[in-house]
């Protein structure tokens, strides 16, 4: 991204937009703002520019992206965001696995893809603020090492299929506010209440645990401890209480390979 995206610019030139003119300068906006929520609005007033002005490239460097995720705002930040001359916007990943011989790890390409289709969607929330509304590209601008230099490569990477898997799976989550309103009357989790009382208001909330919880969740050994004074399976991970369906604790699980319970002549 060095002498205002000059490197960058040639290969979204070469990549995806051969029909326009060749990028000999490009405007580089100052995206320098207090905080993220400041920095998303600078972003949204930079593209906003640059959409109005056609006719020009625009590199906007690491901008600052706001997405709803089920009614919480999630700040987001793309290595790049290329406005190209006809006023579409593309974005841009850079990522440090090589491309050999013009191919990288699928694994690693997979998970770049997913990546910056979220980075689509939110540039798509955007663009709905403004009229017109201008074109986000679906073809996203991947770029690594060619080989084993330090010299840039990229290519063009279609995230249409990883785009709308996010937006289906975003459009499923519980909103904030339901999840809110299932919580008893007068419930307060602020770290600032006395030991007792945020010890009884995690204590109202039904605890259900994975062992997957250990790794993203301070409350995982919590929640552990009460499955296991239950007698839950859960501990037991998501394939096994999967697998015992509605033998949701472990007394019941004995008792069916006992059979004290069930149906004797169905072994299921």
């Amino acid at each position: 991204k060095a002498d205002g995206g000059t490197e960058l610019l040639r290969l979204a030139h070469e990549r995806l937009d051969r029909s326009a003119e060749p990028p000999t300068g490009a405007h580089v906006p100052d995206l320098s703002a207090v905080g993220p929520a400041g920095r998303a609005a600078r972003t949204a007033l930079a593209l906003r520019e640059a959409t109005a002005s056609p006719g020009t490239w625009t590199l906007l460097d690491h901008p600052m992206l706001a997405l709803d995720v089920a009614g919480s705002v999630a700040h987001l930040e793309p290595d790049a965001v290329i406005v190209h001359p006809d006023g579409s916007w593309t974005v841009v990943e850079i990522k440090s696995f090589p491309m050999l011989d013009g191919a990288a790890d699928p694994a690693k390409v997979g998970a770049a893809t997913r990546q910056a289709a979220v980075y689509v969607l939110a540039l798509e929330e955007v663009a709905a603020r403004l009229d017109p509304a201008p074109r986000v590209r679906h073809r996203i601008l991947l770029v690594c090492p060619k080989d084993f230099s330090n010299l840039p490569t990229a290519s063009a990477v279609d995230v249409r299929k990883q785009r709308a898997v996010t937006a289906r799976q975003l459009a499923r989550l519980t909103r904030v506010e339901d999840i809110a309103d299932a919580l008893p009357e007068g419930i307060c989790f602020s770290p600032e209440l006395p030991a007792e009382q945020l010890t009884a208001a995690v204590e109202a909330v039904p605890a259900t645990y994975a062992p997957e919880c250990l790794s993203t969740c301070e409350l995982a050994f919590h929640c552990r401890d009460r499955s296991r004074a239950s007698g839950a399976v859960t501990p037991l991970g998501r394939p096994v209480r999967a697998e015992l369906g509605g033998l949701t604790t472990v007394a019941d699980v004995l008792a069916a390979a006992r059979g004290e319970a069930g149906d004797p002549d169905d072994p299921a």
